[in-house]
């Protein structure tokens, strides 16, 4: 029976089980939104924090914060919250034990920018699988990783989700999306490597799995561990196959992860390669049932929602809905209100705590700031 035709589809006010044991309240999670409101040392700043808290009182299952750097050389923009250094501890053990009390699970996205980590932040040339060119005016050519870089950024990796659960928090999402350091291993664009961290699939996939493995064995079994994955090429991600795609995600779970979070930009769409089948049965089939599908893609309205759930996800993740509704889970599922949408002036953006250098950030995104 297809998955959009089973009557035991969950709906989104459902609790949810990881195979970590972590319980979620609802199918509803707040995706890990670029925000650049920390302070420049990568310390919380009370406009994140509010921001943050404003979704878990208004109900998300799940809160995630932006991506976080495992290292000072993996900064990928300002004001970007940081989990590389014991002096982020303060601030990370305040927001999670702030998002548990109000009943969301903490999860923290961990990443390195690779070639998307500036030198103007960084004071030093990026690296990446490869050095490779890219036509934006604005980029910058990284070199190639050393064995011994590729060694130490595992270890941050481990380092950083070790100090997430230190602080309090319920899991981890490795970010192995939109084309940043994991993604760039993956690619057959950006990674031309001749050793074991390049070649055939499983070469390009060793750095992620490493990643995963040394995080895993660093926390408990208790801690939620994921993977955020694009399926296919598209925008930064580039050189990805969905087949490709598809038995990562079966290594991934050998690994040890609790879920994979794909990030389908248009969850509507069908995927590039089959253009007959979605993505979201295709990652369902081939990962165990205990592992989670998390999906996120221009999620706006409870159907949006229940049509991923009906394909087999087991979490919807949403990024603009959730700014513009920070009570999207009580409004929209519980009570059945339409959601906001944008375009929002930078006023009704401020009373749903997102501070002016947020609402500045966002206009890169059209339409959604009101002029």
């Amino acid at each position: 029976m297809d998955a959009l035709d089973s009557p035991m589809t969950a709906t989104l006010g459902d609790e949810l089980v990881f195979r970590s044991g972590a319980r979620a309240k609802n199918r509803v999670a707040l995706a890990a939104l670029t925000n650049q409101q920390s302070h420049a040392d990568g310390t919380l700043s009370d406009a994140e924090f509010a921001f943050l808290m404003a979704r878990a009182k208004g109900g998300f299952g799940v809160v995630c914060t932006c991506a976080t750097n495992v290292a000072a050389d993996g900064q990928g923009w300002p004001g970007e919250l940081g989990v590389y250094d014991d002096r982020h501890l303060p601030g990370l053990e305040r927001l999670a034990a702030a998002l548990r009390a109000e009943g969301a699970l903490a999860f923290a996205q961990i990443f390195h920018g690779g070639a998307r980590a500036p030198s103007t932040l960084t004071g030093q040339q990026p690296f990446s699988a490869s050095a490779f060119d890219d036509p934006s005016p604005t980029f910058e050519k990284p070199r190639a990783a050393t064995l011994a870089e590729i060694e130490r950024v595992i270890g941050q990796f481990r380092d950083a989700a070790r100090r997430c659960c230190d602080a309090g928090f319920d899991g981890v999402e490795l970010h192995g999306a939109h084309g940043y350091l994991l993604g760039q291993f993956l690619s057959t664009v950006t990674n031309q490597r001749d050793d074991a961290y390049g070649g055939d699939n499983a070469g390009r996939a060793r750095l992620l799995r490493e990643v995963t493995r040394a995080v895993r064995a660093a926390v408990p079994a208790t801690f939620t561990v994921g993977v955020r994955l694009s399926p296919e090429e598209g925008g930064f991600a580039r050189g990805l196959d969905l087949d490709e795609s598809l038995e990562v995600a079966r290594w991934l779970a050998d690994d040890g992860v609790d879920f994979v979070h794909l990030s389908l930009w248009d969850a509507t769409k069908n995927t590039k390669k089959r253009p007959e089948e979605h993505a979201i049965p295709l990652f369902r089939a081939v990962l165990p049932a205990d592992v989670r599908v998390v999906a996120a893609g221009a999620v706006w309205t409870r159907a949006d929602g229940e049509a991923l759930l009906a394909r087999g996800a087991d979490v919807v993740a949403l990024g603009r809905a959730g700014i513009a509704n920070p009570a999207w889970p009580r409004e929209v599922v519980t009570e059945g209100r339409e959601p906001k949408r944008a375009p929002l002036t930078v006023d009704e953006l401020s009373a749903r705590a997102v501070s002016p250098t947020f609402s500045t950030y966002l206009r890169r995104f059209k339409g959604f700031v009101a002029p």
